[in-house]
């Protein structure tokens, strides 16, 4: 039987050294196949590498200091909820809705968003800065703005990451 899917956002713990000891377990057998959960009674059941992967990221988060929400992509937002996501102001998402680039509805006289439509926005954005950062960076080494010596390691993050 499923568990009924409803946001839930978790604080981090004033002492993070519990999550860090699960981390540095989680990194140190990555050779030996697939995860597992082991249940209170002890079973171990399978894990899907995707699930391996947000378990990962949502202890290196809250390790990190960092408060998370678990929520269905289908879950709907308001706009004040979305900016706060988005880390703009209500009248930024209220204009970013308006001239099409993050879908909404309106059924009745308050907007409502799509969390999975507001995460898509933000990805699309994150690439779009990205590749106008890489290309900022190509136009000032074509004009010599750099003087780096030719053994100098250059890294660019991925924009695909």
């Amino acid at each position: 039987m499923a568990a009924a899917m409803s946001d839930r956002t978790v604080l981090p713990p004033e002492q993070p050294q519990q999550l860090i000891e699960l981390i540095a377990a989680l990194d140190e057998d990555t050779e030996s196949g697939a995860p597992a959960l082991v249940t209170r009674s002890g079973r171990h059941v399978a894990m899907p590498d995707e699930l391996y992967d947000v378990l990962r990221n949502v202890l290196g988060s809250l390790a990190h200091g960092m408060a998370i929400t678990v929520a269905p992509t289908h879950t709907t937002l308001t706009t004040g909820e979305a900016a706060q996501l988005l880390g703009v102001s209500r009248p930024t998402l209220v204009r970013l809705l308006e001239e099409g680039s993050v879908p909404y509805e309106q059924p009745a006289r308050h907007r409502k968003i799509k969390l999975g439509d507001l995460l898509a926005y933000r990805e699309r954005a994150r690439r779009s800065r990205a590749a106008g950062l890489d290309e900022m960076v190509h136009e000032a080494e074509e004009a010599g703005l750099y003087e780096l010596p030719d053994d100098a390691a250059i890294e660019r993050l991925s924009t695909t990451d």
